[in-house]
Formats: C-alpha cells, sequence, structure tokens
C-alpha cells in the first residue's frame, strides 16, 4: 500500500466511495498542475521545442502510466487481479480520448459546410449558421491530423505481437506467463522503438502550425491572467527568433555580423525599427486580438492614449518620454494614430528595448474603471461570465523579462514536481479503491476502471482540447485532434511498454483478448476516419456512442467465452 496507508477494505460503504473521490481529485489536481507546469515551459523559447513534442506528450502519459505500473506491483497472485485495473485505465484513457472529447470537439469547433464540394468554411460570417443539419456542419480534418492517425495506426503493432501467443494460450498464471514471457520482451522492445520514433518525429515538427499555435494560446493565456508583462513574455521569445535567423544565416555564409550578443536588440528591420517576418508573425498571432481590443472606436488606429491604456492593462510601464519617442517613430503621418502594422512595430520595439532593462516601473492604475479587465475579456473568446483568476503578485510582474523566465522555470518545475509526487503518491492507493470497489458491487474490475479511470487522468487533456476547437479555426481543431491523437500513440507505446515489462520481468498473464481487440478496433476505425478530409457533427454523434458500445462489446466478447 502507497501513501496514504488506508486500506479500503477496512473501511465502510460512505468510507469507500469517500476514498474514491478524494484519490480521484488529488490526481485529477495531479494532472492538471503536470499540463500546466508543461504548459509553462513553452514560455521559456530555449526549451518550448522540446517541451511541445517531448515533455508534453511524455508527462501527459504519467498520470495512467502510474495506474497502470502500481497495478501489477504487490504479490505476484494478486498483482494479476489488479492487473485488471491498469488493463481498465489503458482501454478507458484510449478509447475515452478518442471518442467523448473527440466528438465534443467536433461540436464545439465546428462551422458551416459550402460550395460544391461541402468543406468547412472558416472564412465565413458568420462561421455557423442556427438551424444548420447536423450533416452540414463539421470541421475540417488536415494533414497533421491525417499524420497522427497514421502514427496512432501504426504503435499498435505491440498489441498484435503479444495477442500472438494470448490466443492460443489457456491455464493458470504461471503456464500463460511462460508462454508469453519472450513475445513481451519482444512486445517492450517494439513499444520502446516506438515511443522513441514517436518523440523524434515530434521533434522534427517542433516549428510546425499546430506546435507554434500551441505556445502562442499558452503566451495569450499567460498575458490575460497577468502572470507576466509584455516583454517578460515575448522578449526572450523574439531574442530567440532573432538568433535562429542569425545562426541560419551565418551557416551558408549569406551575412556576415558580429557576435549575436553584440547584435542590436532592434537589428532585424531594413531600417531598425521593423521586426522581421518571423518575429512579425509571432507577434501578430499573439497581440492581433489586442489591437482590435483596444481600438475602442474600430476606425483601424490606436490613439496614443489608447495604446498607452495597451500597455498599462499589460503592464509594461515605460516612461511618459519613452512612450512619445516610439509613438511619434511610428506615426510616421503626424495623425496622432497608428495602425495595425505600426502597431506590431511599436510592440517590437519596446519588447526588444527591454531585453536590456534590469527592472520595470511598478504599475501605475490607469484611472479607467474598464482599463483593468480589459485585456481579459479580449482574449476571452468565449465571451460569457469571466474566469475568475488567482491574483498574481505584483512584484513578479516588475522584475526584468529575464527574470520573469527564471521565476516561470521555477514554477513550473515546482509544479512539475508536486504533479508527479501526488501522482507517484496516490496512484497505488487508488488501485486498491478501484479493486475494492468492484468487488464490492461485483464486477469486474477492468469496467470500474474503464468508466472512473480516465475522469482522474486524463481531464486536463480533455479540458485543454475543447478549448482549442471552440476557436472555430483550422489550425485550433489540429491542435485540439492531434492532441487526443498524440495521447492514443503514447499509451500504445510509453504506457503498453509497462505492461510488457511487468509481464516480462514479474511473471504476469496477458489474457485480455477481449479488451485488446476493443482497443484496436477503436482506434482503426477512428484511424480510417480521421484520414477523411471532414467530419460532420453527425459522424461526431456516433463517434460519441462508441464510448458506451465499446464497453458492451468488451462484456459481449467475454460472455462469448473469450478472455
Amino acid at each position: 500500500m502507497g501513501i496514504p496507508s488506508i486500506d479500503p477494505s477496512d473501511v465502510g460503504a460512505t468510507g469507500l466511495a469517500w476514498l474514491l473521490i478524494s484519490y480521484g481529485y488529488v490526481l485529477f489536481y495531479a494532472s492538471n498542475l503536470i499540463s500546466e507546469g508543461s504548459d509553462l515551459l513553452l514560455l521559456i523559447p530555449s526549451l518550448a521545442g522540446l517541451v511541445g513534442s517531448v515533455v508534453l506528450p511524455l508527462l501527459g502519459a504519467v498520470p495512467d502510466g502510474a495506474i497502470m505500473l502500481f497495478s501489477g506491483l504487490g504479490d505476484v497472485e494478486e498483482a494479476q487481479k489488479t492487473l485488471s485495473v491498469g488493463v481498465g485505465a489503458l482501454a478507458g484513457s484510449t478509447i475515452m480520448l478518442l471518442t467523448v472529447p473527440w466528438a465534443l470537439c467536433v461540436y464545439h469547433g465546428r462551422v458551416d459546410f459550402s460550395g460544391a464540394d461541402e468543406m468547412p468554411n472558416y472564412k465565413g460570417n458568420p462561421k455557423l449558421r442556427e438551424g444548420g443539419a447536423l450533416s452540414t456542419t463539421g470541421v475540417a480534418l488536415t494533414p497533421e491530423i491525417h499524420h497522427g492517425a497514421k502514427m496512432m495506426m501504426m504503435t499498435t503493432l505491440p498489441y498484435f505481437l503479444i495477442q500472438v501467443p494470448a490466443f492460443f494460450l489457456a491455464g493458470d498464471r504461471e503456464t500463460v506467463s511462460a508462454g508469453e514471457h519472450y513475445w513481451a520482451a519482444a512486445g517492450f522492445i517494439m513499444c520502446m522503438f516506438f515511443f522513441f520514433a514517436y518523440l523524434y518525429t515530434q521533434v522534427k515538427m517542433s516549428n510546425d502550425t499546430a506546435h507554434k499555435l500551441r505556445r502562442m494560446a499558452v503566451i495569450k493565456e499567460s498575458l490575460k491572467k497577468g502572470a507576466v508583462s509584455l516583454s517578460g513574455a515575448l522578449a526572450d521569445q523574439v531574442k530567440h527568433i532573432e538568433k535562429e535567423q542569425f545562426r541560419r544565416s551565418s551557416s551558408v555564409g549569406s551575412v556576415v555580423l558580429n557576435e549575436v550578443s553584440q547584435l542590436s536588440p532592434i537589428h532585424s528591420g531594413n531600417d531598425g525599427l521593423n521586426p522581421s517576418e518571423e518575429v512579425a508573425e509571432l507577434l501578430k498571432g499573439i497581440l492581433g486580438d489586442a489591437f482590435r481590443g483596444y481600438d475602442q472606436d474600430g476606425n483601424g488606429t490606436l490613439s496614443k492614449k489608447e495604446f498607452s491604456l495597451f500597455l498599462t492593462d499589460f503592464h509594461e510601464n515605460i516612461t511618459s518620454d519613452h512612450l512619445d519617442t516610439v509613438f511619434s517613430q511610428m506615426d510616421q503621418d503626424g495623425s496622432n494614430t497608428i495602425d495595425y502594422n505600426e502597431f506590431i512595430c511599436a510592440c517590437y520595439i519596446i519588447i526588444s528595448s527591454a531585453n536590456g532593462a534590469k527592472e520595470v516601473p511598478p504599475r501605475i492604475p490607469s484611472g479607467s474603471p474598464s482599463a483593468a479587465p480589459m485585456a481579459d475579456r479580449i482574449f476571452n473568446d468565449e465571451g460569457g461570465e469571466e474566469e475568475e483568476e488567482e491574483e498574481v503578485p505584483a512584484d513578479f510582474r516588475a522584475l526584468s523579462p529575464e527574470l520573469q523566465q527564471r521565476a516561470i522555470k521555477r514554477r513550473a518545475f515546482t509544479m512539475l514536481f508536486i504533479g508527479t509526487a501526488l501522482v507517484l503518491f496516490f496512484s497505488d492507493p487508488m488501485v486498491d479503491v478501484l479493486s475494492e470497489v468492484a468487488d464490492r458491487i461485483g464486477i469486474p474490475a477492468f469496467y470500474v476502471s474503464f468508466i472512473l479511470a480516465p475522469l482522474a487522468s486524463n481531464a486536463s487533456e480533455v479540458i485543454a482540447s475543447q478549448y482549442y476547437a471552440a476557436k472555430k479555426t483550422r489550425k485550433t481543431i489540429t491542435v485540439a485532434l492531434t492532441a487526443l491523437e498524440g495521447a492514443a500513440s503514447m499509451n500504445n507505446t510509453f504506457c503498453l511498454s509497462i505492461f510488457m515489462a511487468l509481464i516480462y520481468f514479474r511473471g504476469l498473464a496477458w489474457q485480455y483478448s477481449a479488451e485488446t481487440i476493443s482497443i484496436i478496433l477503436v482506434q482503426f476505425g477512428m484511424g480510417f476516419v480521421a484520414l477523411r478530409a471532414k467530419m460532420s457533427t453527425l459522424t461526431a454523434i456516433a463517434v460519441f456512442s462508441v464510448f458506451p458500445l465499446s464497453v458492451l462489446f468488451v462484456a459481449l466478447l467475454e460472455y462469448l467465452g473469450m478472455d
């Protein structure tokens, strides 16, 4: 028994329910800590590519992996019984992610179909008309989603491998385990091969649209919460891009420059004021909504007062003289306003110059009653009631960009450490509780774990996917659905490798043919559906129904005599 050491068999029905809810909430909280800590690391440009491609998928699989690991520890005979909890968590997590949140993503991200080919129209206004039929609304399935589907189906091969002996072996645990011993070793090696192959492809794709969009979404959310200042969020991002541009240009001998450390922070543009195309794309992706939000009269320009309000709300308090200088540099026609491109250039100058600043002056309230919540409303795309956020200490935002980045690292690693520790401490007792619940209600532990375990371990992935899908763009639906495919691939590699190791090293038996067939059928079914050009809302409803139907399918196969 792990920590805390409360034996679920010693408590009554009420106590067991309390343990189930308590441990479930702790694992839910821990998975959120891991997810939020990983997202914070995306604010560190030097780590963003590695975090987005390797750390996020790996740590996202930790809660499921821990449940699976602890389900196979302890006394061997008892572990063979509780292994059903781990298999239920694996099957429930994989099938749930590919059905329920997938269908909800399509529902929340749906737009009208239009044109002769009836494809999703992301440029429509409105994007979704009231009263549209379920068959004439839906989402686009992009090449990135197609790639994720192919990778997901490919990584199911270890299931086929372990099922070869499982179909033909019968008898007690020792007999079956002996026959599966070397097959499990081969399965473990195959899982590890696909695991590293998956991570390698993710690293290679770390600069694709989906990864970039996720990083920008994290930066937006941090700015919305006031966790960092404008320069704190973006100064190192800009500096990192410019260093990479310098490195690329130097490697081909196209530009001869001094050392990067001697570069002026605003050296990329032709006149020293304009950002490079790549930097401008980053700033526009993050600050485009802000420009439209602070353009209070809707004329496509910002006055100096509106620009000052923007800087104040984003905790970028510069001196009046500096503001006047930057604004006059951008206001070429003397109209006392700046347009969108000039706004981006002005932000670039301020962000870049902050790289050399030691400390930002304390925030001075603007005096406008609407100033404080303005930034939050701009990034709150869903409208509706504003989310109540924890107040961020003002001295954190007052730090220089460099010190803010250090503080972000400390907070991120602290969250990751605490989240991982909670998962390791509470997964073992959660396995015992799920097994005890199954015993008391008289059904196999697989079904209890199949339903309940994903609610705790995968909640953060479900919530994040809905957040992106609700934006109703081709890019955001790509982020949402590829994340779900990636989670399934991690279950097929990282999590399944744990089972292979338990079978090989502990002498446990893989006697889950019905469950394996269900997992494989759902993944191949969803994989082929995801290879289409679009998915309608009607198809999404059918996808949603697959989750409960898969439970009934497993029960049917077991009723027919399959293990």
